[in-house]
């Protein structure tokens, strides 16, 4: 079998070294890991007057532990099939180091020198060491697994013309990797964390996400015990890192007197109460999860997570109205995408395909071509935006309406929350003076700390994205009349705009709001989307049903189908989405609507078309340059693992795509067997 490796894409700038210019000048403004790898290159003709051409791609997974191993990564880029008219002069290989925030960098002459330096955030240049070059080789890795797609595209389709390699393909490697993740483990901290994590500390940061990957994606669960029992030994918070590695090794006995042993020496640790809790809530045991659940958010009240959680158990115990008060109280942060490249406007952007992958099946050229076949109403749906802990804390309420329905949700919602209509009647009908104590400080009880963590723009924002009146749209009258659009509670702002002068004789005008609260804006914006979810998808499903009923065919875009997949999705209902997905890939192929339809075939345990869906979305990807998705090699240890290597192999093989497709999936399921994943034996 030939070793595939993903094709060069190349992107041609306008001024020569503007790629590298504008690099320089975003580096004062990373927080994050950093963007991809920058690779400029100069090419000059063959023949003819010298003239140097500018190109440049970005790339990650390549091995950045020394100069050595980035300049032979250039070396491997002077002969290009597709252009026979110019040669490499030059190569620049820029690598981020997010510990020192300093950038890496290789210049490479062809034929000639390498030279190595780095530059800080002035554009300052410095000394190389041998301990930077350890900090860029963890943060690359890192970034490799950042920056890997999950199989449905969205990811590649961020940043155009990014080759993506797997950083670690063997034992040795993974042997690297670790070395270096305990040597700097402790450092972990600066390089930030996932946006659901207020402040980055010891066990919440990009390094442990990305050893947690590592660890979950290849099986290697015997490395990654190994790793934090020694780092626990320096410190017994990195109990709760070692319990989660046990609990994915299916070891719970031994996470569970881990976890009873940690608590008991750190009793207010809301990393290890967290993960006791999950386990507890996962083990169907919600009642014991509740009261550690609240300690957790105790120890811990500014993180969303320990809210978030406490508001799933409760939705698990079916407690409604406390699941929608803790959620209200959640800590909303602002949402810190990863760092991307900031490129100036290119000249022209060259994106060639690798001859393997060729397949008239998996062709999504014409993609682009129904943009404009998409109706307005499918396309302002704010809901496929949401990210970071909006979009967990939307997904809580989705959660809470498949359960128990609009109709009641709303009826709890008025229960727990001051609506605007109850509260001007009873001010009303009390004719309170104005300078009389209002219900803020009588009766309402205030929100929880961090509760106002958005910023008054995203307020403006979320306001904004508060969806519109259905008037004026064609399909608003197929909607059933049964779903109720939820009124508006009362602003915070609003009750606070009277007088907090105390006057006893007005206590009783606001006994029965003793109970309730404010809802947070953030809370009352999301309630308005999932209406406007609701009543797309409830207009969606009655037309659906009409057509069928008149033995019509209902016909949609691809990309129509394609949102009404995500949305079903959103709303937690499986059959519906995939249903669309289906409908999506019948015109063309989407990687997208591909991977929703993979979640229901690995629900059903149907191998042949797990893989069949697997083998499209591998080939997709090496066509946009990647060959490494942590996501779908996970798939494929895990069928490998429950039916053997040599069943999953032949499944491949009598696929009905061409061989050069199917070898492309082999790659993964012999990566599988170089880890000696179970199943692979024999």
């Amino acid at each position: 079998m030939v070793q595939a490796v993903p094709s060069v894409p190349e992107i041609f700038e306008e001024e020569l070294h503007t790629a590298v210019e504008a690099r320089t000048e975003s580096l004062q403004t990373l927080r994050e890991l950093g963007p991809p790898d920058l690779v400029h290159l100069i090419k000059t003709p063959i023949k003819g007057a010298p003239k140097q051409i500018g190109i440049y791609h970005h790339v990650t997974g390549i091995e950045a532990a020394s100069s050595a191993s980035l300049a032979a990564y250039i070396n491997t880029l002077t002969h290009t099939p597709h252009d026979k008219q110019n040669k490499l002069a030059s190569g620049l290989y820029c690598c981020y180091n997010a510990f020192s925030r300093l950038d890496m960098r290789v210049q490479v002459q062809i034929p000639g020198t390498v030279e190595s330096y780095c530059i800080d955030e002035r554009g300052d240049k410095r000394v190389a060491s041998d301990d930077l070059w350890l900090e860029t080789y963890l943060c690359s890795v890192l970034r490799a697994y950042s920056y890997a797609d999950d199989g449905s595209g969205d990811t590649i389709k961020k940043i155009v013309g990014v080759r993506r390699f797997n950083p670690i393909t063997s034992t040795e490697a993974e042997h690297r990797f670790l070395d270096a993740a305990e040597r700097l483990f402790f450092n972990g901290w600066q390089l930030g964390s996932d946006p659901e994590i207020q402040v980055p500390n010891l066990v919440s940061n990009h390094l442990t996400t990305g050893l947690l990957d590592y660890i979950n994606t290849t099986g290697r669960y015997a490395s990654g015990i190994n790793l934090f029992e020694k780092l626990r030994m320096r410190d017994p918070e990195i109990s709760s890192l070692l319990a989660q590695v046990y609990i994915a090794a299916d070891e719970e006995v031994k996470a569970v007197q881990l976890l009873h042993e940690a608590i008991e020496e750190l009793p207010m640790d809301y990393s290890l109460l967290d993960c006791q809790a999950n386990f507890l809530n996962k083990k169907g045991r919600a009642d014991l999860a509740q009261e550690i659940a609240k300690r957790s958010v105790v120890s811990a009240p500014s993180e969303f997570g320990t809210w978030a959680r406490l508001a799933e158990i409760y939705t698990g115990l079916e407690q409604w109205d406390l699941a929608l008060l803790t959620l209200n109280s959640c800590p909303m942060f602002t949402y810190q995408d990863k760092d991307a490249p900031r490129m100036p406007e290119p000249l022209r952007v060259f994106l060639p395909t690798m001859p393997e992958t060729i397949c008239d099946e998996i062709d999504d050229s014409g993609a682009s071509s129904d943009v404009e076949l998409v109706h307005p109403t499918l396309r302002k749906l704010h809901a496929a935006s949401f990210k970071g802990t909006f979009l967990k804390a939307y997904m809580l309420l989705t959660e809470i309406t498949k359960k128990i329905g609009w109709d009641q949700l709303l009826r709890i919602r008025s229960q727990v929350f001051v609506m605007e209509e109850e509260y001007r009647h009873e001010k009303h009908t009390q004719s309170v003076p104005s300078h009389s104590r209002n219900a803020s400080t009588t009766a309402l009880k205030s929100p929880s700390p961090g509760a106002h963590d958005m910023t008054n723009g995203e307020v403006e924002e979320a306001d904004n994205n508060a969806p519109e009146s259905s008037n004026g749209d064609p399909s608003a009258s197929l909607s059933p009349n049964t779903l109720e659009k939820p009124a508006n509670t009362i602003a915070a702002a609003e009750v606070q705009a009277g007088s907090d002068d105390p006057d006893s004789t007005n206590e009783q005008a606001y006994t029965q709001f003793h109970n309730k609260r404010l809802c947070e804006r953030w809370l009352d914006n999301l309630f308005m989307v999932l209406y406007e979810d609701l009543r797309v998808y409830t207009i969606w499903r009655s037309e659906m049903a009409n057509y069928r009923q008149q033995q019509r065919v209902y016909q949609k875009s691809p990309e129509e189908w394609e949102i009404l997949g995500e949305l079903a999705e959103r709303l937690h209902h499986e059959d519906e989405a995939v249903e669309a997905y289906q409908a999506c890939l019948a015109m063309r192929f989407s990687p997208k609507a591909m991977k929703g339809v993979l979640k229901l075939y690995e629900h059903h345990g149907d191998v042949r078309s797990i893989l069949g869906a697997v083998i499209r979305l591998v080939t997709w990807q090496y066509r946009w340059y990647s060959e490494f998705s942590p996501s779908l090699l996970y798939t494929i240890r895990k069928l490998i693992e429950d039916e053997g290597s040599l069943k999953v192999r032949n499944i491949i093989q009598s696929s009905s795509l061409p061989q050069h497709v199917a070898d492309l999936t082999h790659q993964y399921a012999q990566l599988c067997a170089d880890f000696h994943s179970h199943g692979t034996e024999g």
